[in-house]
Order: structure tokens, then C-alpha cells, then sequence
């Protein structure tokens, strides 16, 4: 009887879709709504997060809000490239991954939203440009497997360019992965004339980077950490959350913030514009600002929290003790990204030849 029902219920489910379908010729559809005539309790999460941010904040939110996520998890990259490709037709709420640096020339695929929870968060970390809401800190690091660099000194960008590292370090492409472009920007800080990271000073050191991959280079940001703590690679050049979760687990690696700098984005989270639920999206974003998370994940994971005064897990580097590169500049960063990223790949190729 109970099948009978339930296939009785599916029928009824398909037909009332396909009277739905058949009313939007025009191409337009109404948001799906509830008969109250309120959003589905429903959302989609397009997440480049890493599994122990997504495990511990997702269920959370389904429990406190009744709202169901479906998360999409993929690279930074590549879940750009779908919210883009789906723009006439979105088919995520929430995109949760990369920066403003990364996402600012295509800020028109998002919806302006500033949350309520914004004025809690640490005055660099403010939602200044109306899209992008930095929930969390993934400063540039080194990762370096400790069973590998033997009598090898890795505690700088200079170190990187060491013949006994040629073809054992990691490294991603600056163009889709949003860690990789970060460390791509740390290095041209690290090494420019008068911290110019444009100059000749800045790319004659990424020259001799580029010679020391050996003509390696990974296709996503996961690959790099996850080849070092493996033991394919020596080094990499990844983000804080992944390098120290390795440490908190008890890997044979080390973190290491490179002497000349480190950068510090702010991983944000952002509503996609014309998105089938933006209340409920809304309300996640929200809801990663809120102190109950941030306080949580501060002392729980290996993520930075950006609202003020979240207090940091003892295994984590405390933050004061984090050199900044204090002419970085995140709006001209975002503003000439494509150009970067040009001259990075026009100088890999011409290594490679």
C-alpha cells in the first residue's frame, strides 16, 4: 500500500513539473516557492572548501535553519567556470570559494549582499565592494615533507630557486587556482625592487622558479599538498588550511610562512545571481559570519577566522607572528590578475621551448 502511495505521489510530482516546464517558453522561470508562497527549504552550495570546514558548518546550518544543502565540491576553477557557464540559467545558490582578487572581474555573475554580520568582522576583512563576504583566512604557505629535505632549508621563496629542489616542488596553475596565484603574487612581492611586483627584479625571480619545476605543473590546488604529504614532492606552495590539517593529523610535514611574507586572503562566500533561493542564500552566508561558527572553527580547525577577536587553536602559527607584506594591494592585485597571468604562462612556455 505504502509503494502504491508513494508512486501515486511521484506521478503527481512529474505532472506538476511538466505543467511547470510547459509554462516557461519564454525562457523565464519564478523562483520555486512553497504554497505558503515562501522559498523551497533548499539550497545549493558550489564549495572549494576543504572537507572539515564543509563537515563541520554545513550540517550545522541544515540543523539550525531546516534548510537541505546539495554540495557541488570541486576546485576553485573549475566551480567558476560553472557559475559563469550557468549564468543565464544558475543552477547553484552560493558559491563558496576563492577571493575578491579572484572573482572582482566577474563580480556582474554575483548578487549584492552585505550581511548584518559584517560589522562584526576584522576591519580588513569588511565587505567593501557589495558582492564578495570574506568568512576565513587562507594565507600562502609552504608545505615541505620533513622525510624528504633532509639537509635542505626551506624557509623562504629564496630557498625555492636551490638546484637539489629541481622537479620537487609543486605547484599549480596561477590561472584557475586561486592558492596557486596567491603564492604567484607572494613570490613578486617577496622579490620586486622596492616591493614593486612588476618589476624586472619580481620576474627575473620567477624566471628561476619556473626553471626549478622542471616543467611541472599540477592541474588543481588539492593535488599540490596532497603530492607533498604523499611523498611525490619535496615542497609546495599551497594554503594554510590543508598544510596544517596534515600537522594536526600527524603527518611527516611542516607549515612554513616564508620569511619575506606572506599573503592573506580572505576566502569569501558569495551569493550567484539569480540564483533559484536567495533568502535561504542569504541566510548561509549569515550564518558563516556568525560568531557561533567563527568561534568554532577557530578552535576546532585549521581555517582563520576573520571576525574579531576569535581566539585560534594552540596548533595553530599565531597570527602576530606572520610577516604581511604591508604594500600589498588587493583591489590592484584583482584589477590586473589577467595580466599576471599572462606573463606568467607566456614565461612558462618560453621555458619549456
Amino acid at each position: 500500500m505504502k509503494v502504491c502511495k508513494r508512486a501515486i505521489a511521484m506521478v503527481a510530482v512529474v505532472t506538476s513539473l511538466s505543467l511547470l516546464l510547459a509554462g516557461c517558453g519564454s525562457g523565464t522561470s519564478e523562483k520555486p516557492k512553497t504554497a505558503a508562497g515562501q522559498e523551497e527549504k533548499v539550497l545549493t552550495v558550489y564549495t572549494a572548501r576543504s572537507e572539515s570546514l564543509n563537515n563541520l558548518v554545513i550540517p550545522k546550518f541544515e540543523k539550525e535553519t531546516g534548510i537541505k544543502v546539495e554540495m557541488i565540491v570541486a576546485g576553485t576553477g573549475a566551480l567558476q567556470k560553472r557559475v559563469a557557464s550557468e549564468k543565464n540559467n544558475p543552477l547553484g545558490d552560493i558559491l563558496w570559494a576563492a577571493d575578491q582578487t579572484m572573482l572582482n572581474s566577474s563580480k556582474e555573475l554575483f548578487m549584492q549582499y552585505v550581511s548584518p554580520e559584517d560589522a562584526n568582522m576584522g576591519d580588513a576583512f569588511k565587505n567593501k565592494s557589495g558582492y564578495f563576504s570574506a568568512a576565513f583566512a587562507d594565507p600562502t604557505v609552504i608545505i615541505v615533507n620533513t622525510n624528504l629535505t633532509g639537509d635542505i632549508k626551506v624557509d623562504s621563496f629564496a630557498d625555492l630557486i636551490n638546484p637539489a629542489l629541481k622537479g620537487k616542488i609543486a605547484f599549480g596553475d596561477p590561472a584557475s587556482s586561486s592558492s596557486s596565484f596567491q603564492s604567484l603574487m607572494a613570490m613578486l612581492y617577496a622579490n620586486g625592487k622596492d616591493g614593486d611586483p612588476m618589476s624586472d627584479e619580481a620576474w627575473a625571480f620567477v624566471d628561476k622558479f619556473i626553471a626549478n619545476l622542471n616543467g611541472k605543473m599540477l592541474n588543481s590546488s588539492g593535488a599540490v599538498h596532497k603530492g607533498v604529504a604523499d611523498g611525490e614532492y619535496t615542497v609546495g606552495l599551497t594554503w594554510e588550511d590543508p598544510a596544517a590539517n596534515y600537522v594536526k593529523n600527524g603527518a611527516p610535514v611542516k607549515v612554513v610562512f616564508p620569511s619575506e611574507g606572506a599573503i592573506f586572503p580572505g576566502e569569501s562566500v558569495q551569493i550567484i545571481k539569480g540564483c533559484k533561493h536567495p533568502e535561504n542564500a542569504k541566510k548561509f552566508v549569515d550564518f558563516m559570519l556568525s560568531q557561533k561558527i567563527q568561534e568554532q572553527v577557530g578552535k576546532e580547525l585549521t581555517v582563520r577566522p576573520l571576525r574579531k577577536d576569535i581566539k585560534l587553536a594552540d596548533y595553530m602559527t599565531p597570527t602576530a607572528s606572520i610577516k604581511l607584506f604591508k604594500n600589498y594591494d588587493e583591489a590592484w592585485v584583482s584589477d590586473n590578475k589577467n595580466t599576471i597571468t599572462a606573463k606568467f604562462n607566456e614565461r612558462l612556455e618560453k621555458s619549456m621551448k
